[in-house]
């Protein structure tokens, strides 16, 4: 889930330098157009991990925007007075009228997350308060408020390496506490925890932005950006009912994304693959022959580029799995009977019993890539996918299935290699449609949605494997050496 916010993106001095006059002025432009309509307010959540740059990002949005029109609120630990009411009572009172913006540095995950890291509170008190927290931002935005919520990630490496150059610094020195670093202690436990909460709380109505925060230009940046074309967007949508009102989600402004950061020039030698394919299809066939497969299910759900390899990759596992074990799910346009029935209804009829294994060729990913793109849905759809899917999916793992997700990866220059090769193999033509031509028209949307899939459904229960497939033997592999490993930490549970 924070895997887009682990790359090293980083702005340069003099395009920061560039871009901030005319940023802040489009800021103030837009929040004195705000408070002229005074049709909604905003509230932004600054949240995420220790030294992530929470308390800088606030102080620039004060110093970059009008201090007549905005409010923030250092939400600490409650007061003596609070104690004595409900918890969501201080928010309420924080709430910005209409026409303003209110910052909220600390917010109502903070509690829930202390607690739950700090063992004072276990699973089920943090899902009641994500419940809450979901409540609370539905009827907000219900109301018509706009809710941009960020949260600032680091690496527990550059976290550590934060924390030692601010407190190496005597002007900054003052800023990294002992608590500082008994929660860099507990990074491990706050990791599961802010991923679960990021997982819960994901909603259409209110995204997570995550922001990576090493890198302080690409941070303010970003942050700015985001708010900016947020309150655009709203401010220009005169007919906001049954509307979505978030932040867009926009490509990281440096360009650099999950997809441009995998090596696609990997290979594998035939005499290597055809060792290793001997090896991982004989594991995989003794895997699915055990005793304690029969306690377990597996799905493996195959999404990827056109002409990616999805078809291969499938067919090596099922040449090394008895047939009565496995069913392939090609998944195609929904028939009429689908359509009559809520998105995942098709998906759910196919789940398999336990010691059997379906192959999703395709997947109810469909929503959020081709639906999205290709706009066979409205936003609000596709926005509100993200958290449907992830809920979807914990079920599944809950009941004790071993679900396998795989992206195949290929270059657009390799994808038009393959194009021209299936249109002049007799036996392949039919692979090759008028359709997949126009898709390649929209590489760039289709990039965009594969990594915001990636952001938010790559979870610690559920991961995407990201298979780098310009070469079809090496992602073969990858592919089946994952299936194995996931299949046997399964079994050894």
């Amino acid at each position: 889930m924070f895997e887009s916010a682990e790359l090293g993106h980083r702005i340069d001095k003099t395009t920061y330098e560039a871009e901030v006059p005319k940023l802040r002025e489009a800021l103030l432009d837009a929040q004195f157009e705000l408070a002229q309509q005074a049709r909604f307010p905003v509230v932004i959540l600054v949240s995420g991990v220790d030294g992530a740059g929470r308390g800088e990002t606030v102080n620039l949005l004060n110093e970059w925007m009008d201090p007549r029109f905005i409010q923030t609120h250092g939400m600490g630990d409650p007061s003596d007075e609070e104690h004595d009411r409900p918890m969501m009572w201080r928010f309420w009172r924080a709430l910005p009228p209409k026409g303003r913006t209110g910052v909220f540095l600390g917010s109502w995950y903070t509690a829930p997350i202390l607690n739950r890291v700090h063992g004072k509170t276990d699973l089920a008190d943090l899902d009641q308060s994500l419940e809450r927290a979901r409540n609370f931002e539905k009827m907000l935005t219900d109301e018509g408020t706009l809710i941009i919520k960020f949260w600032l990630h680091l690496s527990k490496e550059k976290q550590q390496h934060r924390l030692k150059l601010l407190e190496g610094d005597p002007r900054t020195r003052w800023r990294v506490t002992r608590r500082d670093w008994e929660h860099y202690k507990l990074y491990d436990e706050f990791q599961t925890t802010h991923e679960s909460v990021i997982r819960h709380t994901s909603t259409a109505e209110a995204p997570w932005i995550i922001v990576e925060g090493e890198d302080e230009r690409y941070r303010s940046l970003t942050v700015g950006k985001v708010i900016l074309d947020a309150i655009r967007k709203r401010l220009g949508d005169t007919d906001a009912a049954n509307k979505i009102h978030a932040a867009p989600l926009l490509p990281p402004i440096d360009k650099l994304h999950i997809l441009k950061a995998l090596d696609l020039g990997q290979k594998l030698e035939k005499k290597k693959f055809q060792e290793e394919l001997e090896k991982y299809q004989g594991k995989l066939a003794l895997l699915t022959r055990n005793p304690k497969f029969k306690k377990i299910t597996v799905v493996a759900v195959f999404e990827g580029n056109d002409a990616a390899g999805k078809g291969g990759s499938i067919r090596r596992i099922t040449s090394a799995v008895d047939a009565r074990q496995y069913q392939i799910v090609p998944v195609a346009a929904p028939t009429e009977e689908e359509r009559a029935q809520p998105y995942l209804w098709r998906f759910w009829r196919h789940i398999p019993r336990r010691g059997r294994m379906a192959i999703f060729d395709r997947s109810w990913y469909g929503r959020v890539l081709v639906e999205r793109v290709e706009e066979f849905c409205s936003q609000t759809d596709w926005m509100r996918a993200y958290q449907e899917i992830n809920d979807f999916e914990q079920q599944l793992v809950r009941h004790n299935i071993v679900l396998v997700k795989f992206w195949l990866s290929i270059s657009k220059d390799e994808q038009l290699k393959r194009f021209k090769q299936r249109e002049k193999i007799g036996f392949k033509r039919f692979k090759i449609t008028a359709e997949d031509w126009r898709n390649r028209d929209k590489w760039d949307q289709y990039e965009q949605a594969v990594c915001d899939m990636v952001d938010r459904t790559s979870t610690e229960i559920a991961p995407w494997t990201l298979v780098e497939a310009n070469d079809k033997y090496f992602a073969r592999i990858k592919i089946l050496k994952s299936l194995c490993r996931r299949i046997e930490a399964a079994m050894e549970k």
